[in-house]
């Protein structure tokens, strides 16, 4: 009979101090997580908008301040000569069976990941010191207090009682409007997404057991099961006037839902015991999303940046494109580059800028990091910061090796077998703006055309709602989505509106003013001219036609000087993550009359 060989028994001291530790760090992070994401549900509540913007903010950091705090701790504690190699597998083996019978192990390993990458010099990136690969897994994990979902039967108890079951469940502290009369409205969308079928003995709605918040808006999350079909629904909780709570709609539509959950907006608070039950829900309602991009919705970006990396990493392995340039006209301050098989782009920053460019590298991070703490409203791509990122060699056309060698020698590290970038962005890869209306153009198609103008002036205008003053207007930093979206994406001169200063063009004095090359008044470094816009974006006559027809308004200083008095007298502007169109009739009937609505919309 052939021996089995037994690994040999863990046996330092030290590993399993530091994997307790480092497990103890999470732990900290998870729990100060929970207590945010469970505040949300009273700021809603009390309709305290600006305080449950800015404990979303700090959310944002909390990943951070705890990774800090345990590399801090273990490099005071530990003598660099204790931590040898073999110590440092044994951590790793040590958490991995402290992770056994842990509510979020997959989180729990991303911050391991964060720890010891900090620690350690990039050869030890692979998986027998961090988590290349999980090693526990994430099916089937059961919350020990509230399940992650409820089940409601409505052939049993009638779908109107079901439906009103599922919103009281959630324990609202404010008073509804009339519940009744919502609920009687949901009910018949929903009967018309079954029609006329036969309702099966599975019939049933399943509904995650915790609201997910966002500014201004609570959303129930869940989907109806008949026999083999499903069918996602997502109902908007809102604030009326009166701080009476109504339900807003019931989205129905897969494409409306994957907007609502879509990568250009702010991450959602919600309290989850078990994240990746949470996620598994919403794959089943939005299977084409990956997982990643889940987990940063909800708040759990760190999570979702390791995934996404091991998703490219897969992605490499069985693609044999090159990464080279990515279309569009250049920029001054960025370098970007794709492979054409991936749906991203990666973005570095140059060492320099040429004129008119007034900016620092470190100022840019500081632009990006904006965005990253702010509500983009569905209008600002999300974008995915990472250091020490390796490519093979063999995939980098020369070209694009010699433009960064050029212009960002900096961040690169070059070796025979792999290029490695110190510092990039990662985006989700968008058709530009200006490529589209070109493309448009050349087909004669004004209807692209209407849309892409349409919906550029939208994008500004609801980046405006939120404070957001995009600074370069040029349709180049504007994206198409692949649902017809625009975006905005480049961010090195973004400022707040508050802090610009709208101004109408003074009229000259004398004919030398009105011929002079130079501006004959002053111009501060905040200092912004709406009037000028038109010269840059309007030059072509369709779109001209259409940028005129829907955003007019963008062009005089009264309009930006109106939101930027309206931002600081407190007012949170309202954005929808829906088109007003499906709205129920009793909320926008006094709209359409004219009337201010009974409504304090959400964003």
């Amino acid at each position: 009979m052939p021996q089995i060989a037994f690994p040999k028994l863990l046996s330092s001291q030290i590993a399993f101090d530091i994997a307790r530790a480092i497990l103890d760090g999470f732990n900290k992070h998870y729990r100060l997580f929970r207590a945010v994401s469970q505040q949300a549900k009273k700021h809603f509540e009390l309709a305290e908008w600006k305080i449950g913007q800015q404990t979303a903010r700090e959310r944002i950091s909390f990943y951070d301040q705890r990774v800090v705090e345990c590399v801090t701790m273990l490099e005071d504690d530990y003598e660099q000569a204790d931590l040898t190699d073999s110590v440092w597998r044994e951590v790793k083996l040590h958490y991995m069976g402290l992770l056994i019978d842990h509510m979020q192990p997959e989180l729990a390993e991303t911050f391991y990941n964060s720890v010891c990458t900090k620690m350690l010099h990039r050869n030890y990136y692979h998986n027998d010191f961090i988590f290349v690969r999980p090693a526990v897994a994430t099916e089937y994990i059961e919350s020990e207090h509230l399940p992650t979902y409820r089940v409601y039967y409505p052939v049993n108890d009638g779908l109107h009682y079901s439906l009103k079951r599922i919103v009281t469940n959630f324990q609202l502290a404010s008073p509804f409007a009339d519940l009744d009369r919502d609920i009687a409205t949901i009910a018949q969308k929903l009967k018309d997404v079954f029609g006329n079928e036969k309702l099966e003995p599975n019939h049933q709605i399943q509904v995650l057991s915790n609201l997910f918040f966002r500014n201004k808006g609570a959303y129930i999350v869940g989907k109806g099961i008949n026999g083999n079909r499903e069918f996602p629904f997502i109902v908007p909780i809102l604030h009326n006037r009166h701080n009476h709570l109504v339900l807003d709609t019931v989205l129905l539509d897969p494409m409306l839902i994957t907007v609502l959950f879509s990568f250009t907006r702010a991450y959602f608070m919600v309290d989850m015991e078990v994240p990746s039950a949470y996620v598994q829900f919403l794959r089943s309602i939005m299977p084409r999303k990956p997982r990643s991009e889940i987990y940063t919705i909800l708040g759990l970006q760190k999570h979702g940046k390791n995934l996404f990396y091991r998703d490219f990493l897969h992605h490499l392995k069985y693609s044999s494109d090159q990464i080279q340039e990515a279309p569009g006209i250049r920029g001054l301050v960025m370098l970007v580059f794709a492979l054409p098989s991936f749906p991203y782009v990666f973005k570095v920053i140059k060492d320099s800028f040429p004129p008119p460019k007034e900016t620092t590298k470190e100022l840019i991070k500081e632009k990006y990091q904006l965005v990253k703490n702010h509500d983009r409203v569905g209008r600002m791509a999300d974008t995915l910061e990472y250091s020490d990122v390796a490519f093979p060699r063999s995939r980098i056309t020369e070209a694009l090796l010699a433009e960064i060698q050029k212009y960002a020698p900096s961040v690169l590290e070059i070796s025979e077998e792999e290029v490695v970038i110190k510092h990039l962005y990662i985006e989700r890869r968008m058709v530009p703006l200006n490529i589209w209306l070109s493309d448009a153009e050349k087909e004669n198609n004004d209807a692209a055309i209407e849309h892409g103008v349409r919906e550029y002036g939208n994008a500004i205008k609801e980046l405006v709602a939120a404070n957001i003053f995009p600074g370069d207007m040029l349709y180049k930093n504007f994206g198409v989505t692949r649902l017809g979206r625009v975006v905005f994406y480049d961010y090195d001169e973004i400022e707040y509106i508050v802090d610009c200063n709208f101004r109408r063009i003074p009229p000259p004095r004398n004919e030398e003013d009105e011929m002079a090359a130079e501006p004959w008044y002053h111009v501060a470094k905040n200092d912004v001219f709406p009037e000028q816009f038109a010269p840059f974006l309007l030059g072509n006559a369709k779109v001209r036609k259409y940028f005129m027809q829907y955003h007019a308004d963008l062009l005089t200083p009264d309009y930006w000087q109106g939101c930027k008095q309206r931002i600081m007298a407190g007012h949170v502007e309202d954005v929808f993550p829906y088109p007003q169109e499906i709205r129920f009739s009793h909320l926008s009937a006094s709209r359409e009359a004219g009337v201010d609505p009974d409504l304090n919309p959400a964003a």
